[in-house]
């Protein structure tokens, strides 16, 4: 697992959304985009951090950034968390992972003695022209969103 780096060019993807829609890394030219990769929906810390995003949305399109949020969870699956938890951003399916091995953030990981692959919660800031311009990868889940506008302030 070699994850990309502030400096990389990120990966292009087309993913379907929770409305069943194609979206790809394209359609937010001129924007930057928050990509941040959660293991599964619905599940506390991956709750947490899209209940955070969803509450400094206004902030982040003061800064013109979008959010797009990327699970192996299968299409059918994301619109119940986001109408359950009243998300305003995109959320993506990436069920073979593909996309997450691109960005390096799929991997060996361990939970309760136990090893798996599985997703890990990284976020990278990707520029208006397609570059990581930042990657999240050392933060609390309930604090993900306060790490991010910290970033975007220059804080």
């Amino acid at each position: 697992m070699k994850m990309l780096q502030a400096g990389d060019k990120a990966p292009q993807f087309s993913l379907q959304n929770q409305h069943d829609e194609t979206v790809t890394l394209d359609q937010f030219a001129g924007k930057k985009v928050l990509v941040y990769f959660y293991p599964k929906a619905m599940t506390p810390g991956c709750t947490v951090q899209a209940q955070g995003l969803r509450d400094i949305k206004d902030q982040l399109a003061q800064k013109n950034v979008e959010v797009v949020g990327i699970s192996p969870d299968a299409v059918k699956r994301l619109p119940k968390f986001a109408e359950k938890e009243s998300l305003n951003f995109t959320l993506l399916s990436d069920e073979d992972h593909a996309v997450a091995d691109a960005f390096g953030v799929w991997g060996p990981k361990k939970f309760m003695g136990k090893e798996y692959d599985g997703i890990h919660r990284t976020s990278f800031m990707v520029d208006e022209h397609g570059v990581i311009e930042h990657v999240f990868n050392k933060f609390k889940t309930k604090e993900h969103h306060t790490v991010v506008l910290d970033y975007l302030s220059g804080e």
